[in-house]
């Protein structure tokens, strides 16, 4: 346990440290940059309505992610199944990733209205793309030889997706997994600069306040939350594949 958090705890330490004293004697003028003893006061001042604004980023986020998950898996599976659907239908998924959230999601706010639909909207569209191509990639790498052996003992195409290449694609799921738990939940913060309620809106009105402070509160309640999925992503990988794959092996 302390060889895995000891490592990253000591810079975070560090630089806290330097960052706190380099405000005090004022080198940054707080305005910009505010003390870490000014963000942990504003985030115990508002503790209330920042606890209620996490929640409501926290179920958007995860909505978003859960549904991108599902439905990036099923769409890569149906993209494999053919290289002519391949070939017709990706480009399609590359849209999702090629076209920046904050400009459609005006659009958004229009199709769903203003509140949760919304938040879950972006966050499924921020973050369905790599489990796309993370799963196509590796249902598609899978070994040919073991294809061949499949092929010649007369399974067929659905038990070899089941029994062979999804589970081979299996490093490679939890791989785009890893990187949608991240992008969920700034989809589900832009929805809420948009049309939505929670963390997204405590920084756009904090942000007019002029409440530096209280920005940064949000901001890392934010990153706390990314962290939160992305470490449940690692804790899925590592009970999946730690009995026969390198990846979570010592």
């Amino acid at each position: 346990m302390t060889r895995t958090w000891l490592p990253p705890l000591i810079p975070f330490v560090v630089i806290t440290a330097t960052v706190e004293l380099i405000v005090r004697q004022g080198w940054v003028p707080s305005y910009l940059v505010p003390a870490p003893t000014a963000v942990l006061a504003a985030m115990f001042q508002s503790r209330v309505e920042l606890t209620q604004a996490l929640l409501k980023t926290s179920a958007g986020a995860l909505t978003g992610f859960v549904l991108s998950a599902i439905g990036g898996i099923s769409i890569a599976v149906a993209l494999s199944s053919s290289r002519a659907i391949q070939r017709a239908f990706y480009p399609y998924a590359v849209f999702f990733q090629t076209v920046p959230i904050i400009a459609i999601a005006p659009l958004l706010v229009i199709w769903f209205g203003y509140g949760m639909k919304t938040v879950i909207a972006s966050a499924f569209v921020v973050s369905i793309f790599p489990v796309i191509a993370n799963t196509l990639t590796g249902i598609l790498s899978t070994d040919p030889a073991l294809r061949d052996l499949f092929r010649l003992y007369g399974a067929s195409g659905r038990v070899t997706l089941f029994k062979l290449r999804f589970p081979a694609a299996l490093p490679q799921i939890l791989t785009g997994l890893r990187v949608a738990s991240g992008l969920a939940v700034i989809g589900a913060i832009v929805g809420e600069f948009i049309g939505g309620e929670g963390l997204g809106s405590v920084v756009d009105v904090a942000r007019t306040q002029q409440r530096v402070d209280k920005v940064f509160a949000a901001v890392l309640l934010a990153s706390v939350l990314g962290l939160a999925l992305f470490g449940l992503i690692n804790v899925i990988s590592t009970v999946t594949l730690r009995r026969w794959h390198a990846s979570e092996q010592a």
